[in-house]
């Protein structure tokens, strides 16, 4: 049996050849290819934490996946990790245990910001230049060094959040490899990004539809799990396009299900992103929609990150 740490893990990481998977894994997903249980949440009202249990296997292949992921961001306030986590890689011929990758959320957390940066390659304008990041936990970094490495153009980045001294303190420590300010007002810089990316834990909207100018691209990856919500349903209701990593996850605990509950959106105005990526003409058509991505993370992403990261172990 296999067993990594989390610094063992991280040392093969390479973005660029981790996303064809999470690409692959997407359309696997959306042609049913991937047997995907339902989300198991556990949840600690009273620390606004909670735990998701992501499982799946993708047909054919002789291994399952069970990932184990924690959130508490109280913990920084004892100094500690907000996130933790395992992933367990089994025999999907007889049930055992064949790894253990001790990544403590790493793997959760790189799989979504490459998530996050295929959505945005796949339908933000080609000339996008200004990302404007909503958040100041570890995915916003993780959002950061995704789309720094796999957008087609450079791009530089602004980053707003909640808590002003986090936000600023991690400016402070990007800035140092990436093209990254401090937006001060959120409303204006909405107003400048041509691409948002929301990774926040919010429970009620943070970006409201009359900010949000034409042709503007949004991903949102914060709203996991019931009651998350970091946009206006009006939003959600006037993109011209609108694609999630997987429809009835994303209808019932998504950032679509506000809108959706509410009547503002119907199920069949949605697109799987796998199918999008296999049908790139069912993408944006002109410069002025708005084009929303909705990503609860899946399973089909988790098998994907743990193959890779075994295949590399390997070599």
């Amino acid at each position: 049996m296999i067993s990594l740490s989390r610094t063992e893990i991280e040392a093969l990481i390479d973005l660029r050849n981790i996303a064809p998977a999470i690409e692959d894994a997407y359309r696997a997903a959306s042609a049913g290819e991937v047997n995907l249980p339902p989300v198991g949440h556990i949840t600690f009202p009273d620390l606004n934490a909670d735990c998701h249990i992501k499982y799946g296997h993708l047909s054919g292949n002789e291994s399952f996946v069970i990932k184990v992921a924690t959130g508490f961001p109280t913990n920084t306030a004892q100094d500690l990790e907000t996130g933790n986590g395992l992933v367990l890689v089994m025999s999907a011929k007889t049930g055992a245990v064949q790894a253990v990758l001790h990544d403590e959320m790493l793997l959760t957390d790189v799989r979504t910001g490459i998530g996050g940066a295929i959505a945005s390659r796949a339908l933000a304008r080609s000339d996008s230049q200004c990302v404007l990041i909503v958040g100041t936990g570890p995915q916003a970094q993780r959002q950061i060094e995704a789309h720094a490495a796999l957008m087609p153009n450079p791009l530089r980045f602004e980053l707003w959040g909640r808590n002003a001294n986090r936000a600023g303190e991690l400016v402070e420590t990007l800035s140092k490899e990436f093209d990254v300010n401090n937006a001060k007002d959120l409303e204006k810089a909405t107003k400048r990004a041509d691409i948002i990316v929301t990774a926040t834990g919010a429970t009620a909207p943070l970006i409201h539809s009359d900010w949000v100018k034409a042709g503007t691209h949004i991903t949102a990856v914060g709203a996991d799990a019931p009651g998350k919500q970091e946009l206006d349903p009006a939003l959600v209701a006037r993109a011209d396009l609108i694609a999630v990593d997987l429809v009835l996850q994303c209808l019932d605990h998504g950032e679509i299900s506000h809108a959706f509950q509410a009547g503002l959106i119907r199920a069949n105005d949605i697109i799987e992103l796998g199918a999008l990526l296999d049908s790139p003409q069912s993408g944006r058509s002109t410069d002025e929609q708005i084009t929303l991505v909705d990503l609860t993370g899946i399973a089909a992403q988790d098998i994907a990150i743990a193959s890779s990261i075994l295949d590399a172990h390997a070599k």
